[in-house]
């Protein structure tokens, strides 16, 4: 491979460094990009578009909707919480809150306002909240722990509280307070929703 004699630019029949790195950039995004989700501060959109078969994958600080039939998967799922909101007509309204905030999405105190612009005044029909229940204390759907001052005392779970938790998401999603939610502490891992 040559190098053109004004620009250091490699020639000839290899890729340029430029070309390499739009294409694993490219890559990198591809599952997050097809299976687009609600950013930080917009209002609730279509459904998520993807492969047809495929789960609609829903990271951190992401809302999005899966239809009729589909599978929601939230991956790495650690010290989250996945909100799932079961609709009448089969489809699914998931979101992936994250105890600390990921640059440019959704924080725990945005994700539920979010979810319930998305499920628009269609029918509930169940609530699931899986994974780390005890490292969430209810009022994180109010206050995230990034919207705490210096001084500020950040509450700490000192233990699960489940039943506070449902209290919590019902009201953050607009839901009587005898709406069907139910929460489930699970592993550490990738969930699938079917």
């Amino acid at each position: 491979m040559s190098r053109s004699a004004s620009r250091g630019v490699p020639t000839g029949s290899a890729p340029s460094r430029r070309a390499l790195l739009a294409g694993a950039a490219a890559l990198a995004l591809w599952p997050t990009a097809a299976m687009a989700a609600e950013p930080a501060g917009t209002a609730a959109r279509e459904p998520a578009r993807t492969a047809e078969g495929q789960p609609v994958r829903i990271t951190e600080g992401q809302v999005a909707e899966a239809a009729r039939g589909r599978a929601i998967l939230y991956p790495s799922v650690t010290s989250c919480l996945t909100v799932t909101v079961r609709l009448s007509g089969g489809a699914k309204v998931g979101a992936h809150a994250s105890l600390f905030r990921v640059p440019g999405e959704l924080r725990s105190d945005e994700i539920l306002g979010a979810a319930r612009r998305r499920v628009a005044g269609r029918r509930v029909l169940a609530v699931e909240v899986r994974g780390a229940v005890g490292a969430w204390a209810p009022s994180y759907f109010t206050k995230a722990i990034e919207a705490y001052g210096d001084g500020e005392t950040v509450p700490f779970p000192t233990r699960p509280d489940p039943e506070g938790l449902a209290r919590a998401v019902a009201a953050g999603l607009g839901l009587s307070a005898s709406a069907r939610v139910s929460v489930e502490d699970v592993p550490d891992g990738d969930q699938t929703v079917r």
